[in-house]
């Protein structure tokens, strides 16, 4: 068997990195993908490889040159590699793909050592790999059916997103067995070049292949095995996370915070959403008002405002609607002056904005719980302008009961102190939610010097709609806050969603009730789990200490590399000293479980 590489290419989507050097000296985590590549291949036993260069060919022949490949090699040289595509680099090599077996594949692939083995590995002679479509990718696309036989290839023309479920990507890397090359491919790819030039590709040929009554090329479906295609920045961005290991594979994906559907087998147990809700009706009211939300503009402030105040029962002065509550914290914090109160551990986006004006509380016990007449004795004798109390707590869970909130009001109303209150976890809290809230138009009249931010992307499940809101009863204050404020702030989707919600709200009220019994199970797991102690919670996460030298970073890292589950390591935060806390998001049980194994399996031995 020999391997074919199509390295002809210009790769200008990827710009200046290619400014001088073909796509495939393109480094990943200091490693190039041509030597990634080669490295694989030569350990195959192959008998030769052909790269078919183009564009710096000659530099691309001098790099390889330098590298530790046992595997012969030998290039064919498309000298019009600007005026054709790849179907013309494979038409260059085609004397080469009858005389045996081959492994043909593009030089913009990054994968693992799995792939190639999997396509080595299976006795099928003429295989295409393909992985489930997802939505971010791009190219051709085949649909299979039950023996695998590949039914079509589907171009961007053909494509229908209504489809996407039958869809398979093409992985660009293939087995052709000799056979099939001598009397389907070679054959078909002279006739169809010489019908309709080089500026093709040779996906091409092989889709006039399945046309035929004999299917002679299978899918092979990957399972998970890691690989992706780089065309641009953006994708050579994804593929240093991808392809990174340990604690810096843990580093760059946690630094990207979210957009974690382009890692399709990742599960997030790192941020917090209602894993109950919205339910399959609201999505599909959603989806229903799609093409109207997408090409008209939102309303304004003062229309979003009282949207929103509507479904909390306030009036449209109280309330501020946010492009998510991290817009409102910003402006909150930069329009008053004076020290911040805070407890650590906590949620730093508001100490953040406070950096040299900070009065800190940090708890005295192992659990960081606190009560409301700890915060106020503290606080009493410090000079500040404003405090905050996240309740619950993050990444703790702790929670003050409402009746000690509002004795914390009318303490902060005496001391002439502007008292926030971050609601964004309250409704996952035991007892009835609308009893749990501040967001009552009478207590914020009684006491004007509380604001409450409640973050929609958490408690509703929609962090993608990015929407949050502050109510209170300074209705001056709050208008200055809108002026601050863009006058769009919030898309179509997200105003849309807050008119549609109040329909909802039994929905959301079952969908809570499932939530707290499923974290109730949860704790009780992780209890049994070795080394490993929860802290009690009243939020849509779980605090848990690691016992007896264990090391929330290296158990952080281990879970990403080995598990695809991402956790919250909480080694960076202010508060813990030494100590080593990790949060855990609390989902579905399914998916609770694969936390759960994992934990039990990394953490049931001695110390690693």
């Amino acid at each position: 068997m020999q391997a074919i590489i199509l390295a002809a290419g210009m790769g200008k989507r990827l710009k200046e990195l290619t400014k001088d050097a073909t796509k495939c000296m393109v480094k990943v985590d200091g490693v190039t993908l041509i030597e990634r590549a080669l490295t694989q291949l030569d350990g195959l036993g192959l008998s030769r490889i052909v790269i078919v260069v183009g564009y710096e060919g000659k530099k691309l022949m001098d790099y390889i040159g330098t590298l530790s490949i046992k595997t012969p090699t030998i290039y064919v040289d498309n000298q019009i590699y600007y005026k054709t595509n790849n179907i013309y680099s494979l038409y260059m090599a085609k004397d080469y793909l009858t005389e045996e077996d081959t492994l043909l594949l593009e030089s913009d692939l990054i994968f693992e050592k799995a792939v190639l083995e999997k396509l080595v590995n299976d006795p099928y002679p003429s295989l295409a790999l393909v992985a489930k479509y997802e939505s971010w990718m791009d190219g051709t696309v085949v649909t299979l059916d039950e023996e695998d036989n590949i039914l079509d290839f589907i171009g961007k023309k053909s494509f229908r997103f209504s489809d996407v479920d039958k869809y398979y990507k093409t992985v660009n890397i293939y087995k052709f067995g000799k056979e099939f090359s001598n009397s389907h491919y070679v054959p078909f790819l002279e006739a169809y070049c010489k019908a309709l030039g080089n500026n093709e590709y040779y996906e091409q040929v092989l889709k006039v292949i399945t046309l035929l009554d004999t299917p002679v090329i299978k899918g092979l479906r990957l399972d998970g095995e890691l690989w992706y295609e780089i065309d641009d920045e953006q994708d050579l961005d994804i593929a240093e996370s991808l392809f990174a290991e340990g604690k810096e594979k843990l580093k760059k994906i946690s630094g990207r915070y979210g957009g974690y559907w382009r890692y399709p087998h990742l599960k997030d147990f790192c941020y917090l959403v209602n894993p109950f809700y919205p339910g399959e009706k609201l999505v599909d009211e959603l989806k229903a008002s799609f093409t109207e939300l997408l090409t008209n503009y939102p309303s304004g402030m003062e229309v979003n405002s009282l949207v929103a105040a509507k479904y909390f029962g306030l009036k449209k002065e109280q309330v501020c609607v946010g492009n998510g509550a991290a817009e409102l914290i910003k402006l909150l914090m930069e329009m008053v002056p004076g020290k911040l109160g805070t407890v650590y551990p906590t949620f730093e986006e508001y100490p953040n904005r406070k950096k040299d004006e900070l009065e800190v509380f940090t708890p005295g016990n192992r659990d960081f719980t606190y009560t409301a007449d700890e915060l106020m004795e503290y606080f009493g004798e410090k000079d500040i302008a404003i405090l905050v109390l996240i309740n619950p707590d993050n990444p703790s869970g702790s929670y003050i009961p409402r009746k000690d909130v509002l004795r914390m009001a009318e303490w902060a109303e005496r001391k002439k102190i502007r008292f926030v209150l971050d609601e964004s976890f309250v409704d996952f809290a035991d007892g009835d939610m609308e009893e749990n809230s501040l967001l009552c138009q009478d207590v914020l009249n009684r006491y004007p010097a509380l604001f409450v931010v409640k973050s929609i992307s958490k408690s509703y499940g929609v962090p993608g709609l990015r929407l949050g809101v502050i109510a209170g009863g300074d209705t001056a204050f709050i208008s200055r806050m809108k002026k601050q404020a863009a006058i769009w702030n919030i898309n179509s989707f997200g105003e849309y969603y807050m008119q549609i919600a109040e329909k909802y709200k039994g929905d959301y009220s079952r969908a809570m009730e499932q939530f707290k019994e499923v974290r109730s199970r949860y704790l009780a797991a992780l209890g049994d789990i070795p080394h490993l102690r929860p802290v009690p919670s009243q939020a849509n996460y779980v605090m848990c200490e690691l016992m007896d030298g264990f090391d929330s970073g290296r158990l952080a890292a281990v879970l990403l590399e080995k598990y695809n589950l991402l956790i919250k390591d909480l080694s960076a935060k202010r508060g813990f000293g030494n100590r080593q806390y990790i949060r855990l998001a609390v989902k579905r049980p399914k998916e609770n479980e694969q936390l759960l194994e994992a934990l039990k399996t990394e953490l049931s031995g001695p110390v690693r």
